[in-house]
């Protein structure tokens, strides 16, 4: 069983010094994160992730900047 090119010995090795550094409490709360982060990022490349209804796109924003009405002078001395 391969996964992510890795074999069940490495990944029973990465489980185990994760669970040393982290902690058996905190373990869980990692795993769900990590979990969430995959799938936003899948979410994200399959374009799942559209822009929201009510949202604004950067086209609607490129509009000609205002023209000033008056030169600026300045004072002599």
């Amino acid at each position: 069983m391969k996964v992510f090119g890795l074999g069940l010995p490495e990944l029973i090795i990465i489980l185990v010094v994760a669970l040393l550094i982290f902690g058996p409490k905190n373990l869980p709360k990692l795993g769900s994160a990590l979990g969430k982060t995959v799938k936003g990022v899948r979410d994200g490349l399959e374009g799942k992730g559209e822009l929201e209804e009510g949202t604004v796109e950067e086209e609607e924003f490129e509009e000609e900047a205002p023209k000033p009405k008056a030169k600026a002078t300045t004072k002599k001395k």
